[in-house]
C-alpha cells in the first residue's frame, strides 16, 4: 500500500486521520509542522503528502514549494474552514486537490484514493479515452504521459499529475472546446466533487508555468461560460 505523509499542527486531526488512513492498510508518517516534516520528506517522499496550510515555522505553502524542487508528488491540502483564499492559494501553489476543515473522514478517504489512483494510473502510462497512453505533440508542446514529460519549445515544464491531465485532454483536439466539466472527467475521478473554481485555478496555474518558459504563450484560450480550448502553434 501507499505511503502517505501526514503534516498538521493539529494532533487531533494527526490522531484520527493516521487511524482511518492506517485501517485502510496505508503506511502513515505523522509531522506536527513543516519544518520538521521537510527534512524526512525531501530524503524518503511520500507517494502522497495531506498538508495542512497554516502552520507553525513552515506553513504548507512553503513546503510544498520545497518538497516540489525535488519530487512530483502527489498534494492534498487542508484548508480553513470557510476561507476561500486558503483554497485559491493552494490550488495556484500546485496543489492536487484541497479539503476543507472541518472534513469528514469519508470525504477524506475518497480524495485519498483517487488523487493516488491517478499518480499511479500516470506514472504507469494507463490506456484511457482518446489514446492518453501515447506521446502527444502539438505545435511547440510535447508530452509524454508515459515518462510524465511535458516540454514547450524543447524546454521542460513541470506539472502536477493534474495539471498534465488537463493540458492533455485539452491538446488532444485543438480548436475544440472543452467544458469545465468534461475537464473534471479528465482529472478527476467521477465519485469525487469539484467546483468550476478548481478547474479555473488549474488553468491559471498552467498559464504561469508556461509563461515562466515563454512570455509569449497564449495557446490555452478561455472561452467565456463555455470553457477551455488550446490553440496549436
Amino acid at each position: 500500500m501507499a505511503n502517505i505523509a501526514l503534516v498538521d499542527d493539529d494532533k487531533n486531526i494527526l490522531a484520527s486521520v493516521s487511524m482511518l488512513l492506517e485501517q485502510e492498510g496505508y503506511h502513515v508518517r505523522t509531522f506536527t509542522d513543516g519544518a520538521s516534516a521537510l527534512t524526512a520528506l525531501s530524503a524518503t517522499p511520500p507517494d502522497l503528502a495531506i498538508l495542512d496550510i497554516k502552520m507553525p515555522r513552515m506553513d504548507g505553502l512553503e513546503l510544498l514549494r520545497r518538497l516540489r524542487q525535488g519530487a512530483d508528488l502527489p498534494v492534498i491540502f487542508l484548508t480553513s474552514k470557510d476561507e476561500e483564499i486558503d483554497e485559491l492559494m493552494g490550488l495556484n501553489a500546485g496543489a492536487d486537490d484541497y479539503i476543507r476543515k472541518p472534513f469528514s473522514q469519508r470525504l477524506l478517504l475518497e480524495r485519498v484514493k483517487a488523487v493516488l489512483r491517478r499518480a499511479e494510473g500516470h506514472k504507469a502510462g494507463a490506456p484511457g479515452p482518446e489514446g492518453k497512453k501515447e506521446a502527444l505533440t502539438r505545435g511547440k508542446l510535447a508530452l509524454d504521459p508515459q515518462r510524465h514529460e511535458c516540454t514547450w519549445d524543447g524546454r521542460p515544464v513541470r506539472l502536477t499529475v493534474t495539471e498534465f491531465l488537463i493540458l492533455q485532454a485539452l491538446a488532444q483536439r485543438p480548436g475544440f472546446v472543452k467544458s469545465r466539466d468534461s475537464l473534471m472527467d479528465a482529472a478527476y475521478d467521477d465519485q469525487v466533487y469539484v467546483d468550476d473554481r478548481t478547474i479555473d485555478s488549474h488553468i491559471k496555474r498552467l498559464r504561469k508555468k508556461f509563461k515562466q518558459v515563454d512570455d509569449n504563450f497564449e495557446s490555452i484560450e478561455t472561452l467565456y461560460g463555455v470553457g477551455y480550448r488550446y490553440r496549436e502553434t
